[in-house]
This record gives C-alpha cells, structure tokens and sequence, in this order.
C-alpha cells in the first residue's frame, strides 16, 4: 500500500470511528450529532493549499504550512511535500504566500432571526445618549403620527453617556401623544401615556417576578419595569408586515456578514418553532453559510409538568434526533433573571441604590423568574431525553441557584453527558468554578459586555466585586469549557450591531481586558492568552454544539472549515488583533466569503 493509500485509508479510519462514536453516544441517549458522510475517500484533493501558517487548534496546537481537502473534509495537513501527494489533474492548487489560517470562528450565543428583521422597516441610528435616544423618539412620532407606539429596543443604559433611563417626563415631552417604551431586554422605561394604557398607577401590583419602580414616597410609577413582560404586551414594530421572503433574504444577508467576519457556525440561544421553519427552508434549498444549532425556547409561566411537556416534544423533533451537520436542536433555554445592563441581574448582595439603574431599595438583590421546583423539573427532563439544558443566568445569585439545581438532579442521574450549560454567567465566585467543575457544567460567555459597559459597572459595583466578572482565566485553568459568544440582537454589521459579533473584537477584549471609556484594564489576572481565546471561539464552542469531533480544529476527517487572515494573529501586536479582516471563508470546503469579491447590495 503506497502513501497516498495510507493516508485516506487513515481518513476513511477517522470517519468511521466517528461513526461508531456517535452510535455510543446515542445507546447512552446523547445524541451526539449526525453522521458524518460514509461516502468514499477522494483519491486525489480536490483543494490544496500550500505556503500558509496554519493554526489547526488540535490538542497540540500545531501549526503547518499545507492542507489537502476532499470534497468537505480535510483530507491532510503537515508540510509542502506531503500535500503534494494528493494532487491530481483536477486539483486546485492555492498559494497562502505565508498567510494565516485559522478553523472557521464559532459564535456560541446569536439571535439572528430577530437581529436580521430590526432594520426591515427604517434604519435604526447609532445612539449614545439620552438626547439621541428623545430625538428618534420625536422622529418617529412625526413620521408614525399621533396614537402610533414606538418602541425603542435595546438601547442599553449602561452605554449611554448620561448612564441612565430617559425618565417618564422626558419621554412625555418627546412624544407626548404617543405611547411610548424604552425597552431594554428584561426591563424598560414608559411613558405616561404607555402606563395608561396598561393600566399601571400608584396601586397596581406587579406580578410575581417583576417589580414596579416607584417615587421615593412609594406611590407614583416612575416608568421603569423590571420583567415587563409579565406585565405588558408590545405592539408590533414594523408598519409593514414581512414575508418569508423577506425574512430569509434578511438572514441570508446576516449570514453573508457573519461569513465575512469568519463565523461559519452559530448558536441561536433562543430558537421558537417559527424560527426553526425557516432554518430549514434555507437548509432544504442549499442556502445556509453558516452551521446553525438550537437552544429551543421554553417559557416558565406555566406549571412543572407542562414545562416537561414541552420539553419531550422539542426532544421528539426530528431535528433534535437526528442532529445534521448544517442544522440541529442541542437543547432548550430558559431566562432565570434579569440583566446587568438595566439593573435586574439576580444577585447574591443586594445591588445597592442607584441613580443610574433606577433602584431605590437598599435590599433589592434583582429578579428571578423561575421557582426551584420548575428550574429543577426543566433541568431533569432535559437529561433525561439527552438535551442540554441552559438559562440565561447574569447574576452570581443565578448561577448559584442554576448550579443548585444540577446538583439536586446529578444526584439522581448522571448530567455530564448531556452538556449542561450556564448562559452568560458574568458575575460568577471561586465557589461556583469549582463546583462547574465537578458536574461537567460549560459557559456561555459575551466579551463584549465587557468591553461596553465596564465604564459603567467599575463605579457601581467596585473592582472588589468585579473580580469574579468573567473570570475567563479560572475558568480555563479549572478545566472548565468556556465559549464565547456575542449575543448579537440587533442590526446587521459586526461593529455597529447590539451586540456586535466581530470575533476578533472579542478575542482582544479577552486578551487585555480594556473596555471603551475605561481607565486601564479590568482584573488582567483573568485575561487569556491568544491560543486560549482562539480556542473560546472555535473548539470550544463546536464542544457546546456537541460537534467537536466534526469542526472547531482543523484535522484529518473534519469538516473543511477554515479561514484566511490578512495578518499572522498569533504575532501582530495586541492592538491589531481586533482589527483583522478575513480575506476567505471556507464552510465544508466551498468558499462562501471572498474579501475580494464585490458584495451583494442590502435587501
């Protein structure tokens, strides 16, 4: 048997015990993703690429100068010679010319479907202020005209320059006419109008897991909801109702720009069944350039049993037994508190009074909306049908209540397996690293938060208390898997998004923890290293889809999922790694980005 010979027998060897692996994993009812082609090796490459620098993140981070890859996978990588074996007359050759390539970047927390659609009607400005914010609201009242709601979405406190809620009376005198919420996820700011028509005044009691804000003497609303969900509806955004169509040309424009940053797989960490749908119409037509798992959406409002319910019909769902490599459902997410960006994280301290979040009670400590006993039966019933379970968890006082829950289930069957999860877990302790540890508990994790609102925790919180933000360090040292992610909600546009989703940004956030308009760096003892942070964004996160064994690292039998750099990002300087552009994307061995192509004009 000749080289060539040995090297695909050795391939087809790797393919198979994937397989085999798989079959294992299921006997075990862990699904663990869908079987990789059993199709026959390629004799020759169909691509190889020589004279690169390329970082295939294995376990021994090597780096080589060629790769070789067959249809989707990667046939081979080491040096010139060697790829030389698998050229055949149909082979194209390519020349990095000493260029760097790196597996594909993995986003381990999106929501595209609705961050595609926010634009669709009118372009949203940039707004860093609380007069930016009151001149969109006066825009849009003259354009709407009286009695139209407006909706500001997201436009988060912690990063405007006043580093507060635009008040009731200010939002009265922009569109006094008009209803109007300043909506920033779990809480928002109404005006007078708004209040009035939910019925909200100064004896109206909020629902459990929510919390009306109210003037020092106790009775008058101030407009500010925490969990106003529970108490209010909101109208629908648009003026103009869009079609499929629309919405797939939107995401598959997403989908373009996350290629161009380097993105080939994504997880949407809140996926409805109407969402599902359209992954898999652009699946089924072959237009999907990103790989795409699921956190399916469950809610809490309803009972223990019908939470289980829920549960074992997303787990019966073709998409969840079957796990493809394109699309598949790894689990389902829940919300077990507010946010830090507007004051409702559920927190072990009270969060202390604050002009800038609105908080007048020296005991709050935030909101959590989901008893022990539905937390418990949610964690249970996705372990027992093979899903990972997450919730989104900001607060320390999350996370430890999560982390409860995985014990009081761990006892009872075992959990590893199924690759429970923490979403977002920015304030976090020494105590609950440990104990991630020993269940087998991964992270879900957004530098970004970092990098924008630092400025504003640092003074709330103080540096004492922020030692455990994003302790991205201990985590790695622990052994805990980490992924990053951007929890990208809006707009298309890797800077100018909210959150944005350029990988590299975060990658740097990591390494120097800086943060915009903050003095020096955030507890550098907790800053990684760049083959660390590489890895957050790539075989980290394909560990969270429960593909590692199919991308995440470049190596022989894996899916061909790389991109090349315009710099070596293990030697720039540190300043110039949030600045790297992507020049190719390559998703299963097919070219989906090209930075020197012309781009496709915005839908």
């Amino acid at each position: 048997m000749n080289s060539l010979s040995l090297r695909a027998f050795a391939v087809l060897s790797l393919w198979l015990g994937a397989i085999l692996s798989t079959s294992a994993q299921r006997e075990e009812n862990v699904a663990a993703g869908g079987e990789p082609s059993t199709d026959e090796v390629p004799a020759t490459a169909t691509l190889v690429f020589l004279n690169g620098k390329i970082l295939t993140v294995n376990r021994e981070d090597a780096a080589v100068s060629a790769m070789a890859i067959g249809g989707e996978r990667i046939l081979y990588l080491g040096d010139d010679a060697g790829a030389a074996g698998f050229r055949g007359a149909q082979t194209k050759v390519v020349d990095l010319r000493g260029r760097t390539v790196l597996p594909g970047l993995i986003d381990s927390h999106t929501h595209p479907l609705s961050a595609a659609m926010i634009e669709f009607d009118h372009a949203i400005p940039d707004m860093r202020s609380v007069a930016d914010v009151l001149a969109y609201v006066r825009g849009r009242a003259k354009e709407s005209g009286p009695g139209k709601w407006i909706v500001v979405q997201q436009v988060f406190i912690t990063r405007l320059e006043e580093r507060r809620y635009p008040t009731r009376a200010e939002l009265d005198s922009a569109a006094p006419n008009n209803p109007v919420v300043f909506r920033t996820g779990p809480d928002a700011s109404l005006n007078s109008m708004a209040l009035d028509h939910f019925g909200i005044g100064p004896d109206t009691e909020a629902p459990e897991g929510s919390k009306i804000e109210r003037r020092e003497d106790g009775g008058e609303p101030t407009g500010i909801l925490r969990g106003w969900s529970r108490m209010i509806k909101l109208p629908a955004g648009a003026s103009r109702e869009p079609r499929r169509a629309d919405r797939e040309a939107r995401l598959k424009k997403l989908f373009a720009d996350y290629n161009a940053t380097g993105i080939t797989a994504i997880i949407d960490r809140n996926a409805s069944a109407q969402g599902m749908a359209l992954y898999e119409g652009l699946r089924d037509a072959g237009e999907l350039s990103v790989r795409v798992a699921l956190s399916r959406a469950v809610g809490n409002k309803d009972g223990a049993e019908s939470i289980r319910e829920d549960i074992r019909a997303i787990a019966r769902e073709p998409i969840s037994v079957e796990r493809g490599e394109m699309l598949r459902t790894v689990g389902i997410k829940m919300f077990l508190d507010g946010g830090m960006l507007t004051g409702s994280a559920y927190m072990r301290q009270p969060w202390g009074t604050s002009k800038i979040y609105g908080i007048t009670d020296p005991d709050y400590r935030g909101l959590r909306f989901i008893p022990a006993d539905k937390l418990e039966a949610a964690v249970d019933e996705c372990v027992a049908n093979g899903l990972q379970f997450t919730a989104h968890s900001v607060g320390d006082g999350a996370v430890h209540a999560l982390l409860d829950a995985y014990e009081k289930v761990a006892a009872r069957r075992p959990i590893k397996s199924t690759r429970p999860n923490i979403t977002h877990c920015n304030f976090m302790s020494a105590e609950a690293i440990e104990r991630m540890r020993q269940l087998g508990v991964s992270a879900d994790i957004q530098p970004a938060w970092l990098y924008l609102d630092t400025r504003t925790l640092a003074p709330h919180f103080g540096e004492d208390r922020l030692a455990y933000f994003q302790p991205l360090k201990a985590l790695f040292d622990q052994g805990v898997i980490a992924g990053g992610g951007s929890d990208h909600m809006q707009k298309i546009g890797p800077l100018r998004a909210i959150n944005p989703y350029h990988p590299f940004l975060g990658m740097w956030v990591t390494i120097t923890r800086r943060a915009r308009g903050y003095e020096g760096r955030l507890h550098p003892e907790q800053a990684l290293d760049r083959r660390q942070a590489l890895r957050f964004y790539t075989v980290n996160n394909a560990y969270l889809m429960f593909m590692e064994d199919r991308i995440g690292s470049l190596e022989e039998g894996k899916l061909a999922d790389f991109i090349v750099l315009d710099r070596d990002y293990l030697t720039c300087p540190t300043d110039s790694i949030r600045r790297i552009e992507v020049l190719e994307t390559w998703l299963g061995g097919r070219k989906v980005h090209d930075a020197s192509a012309p781009r496709e004009p915005s839908p």
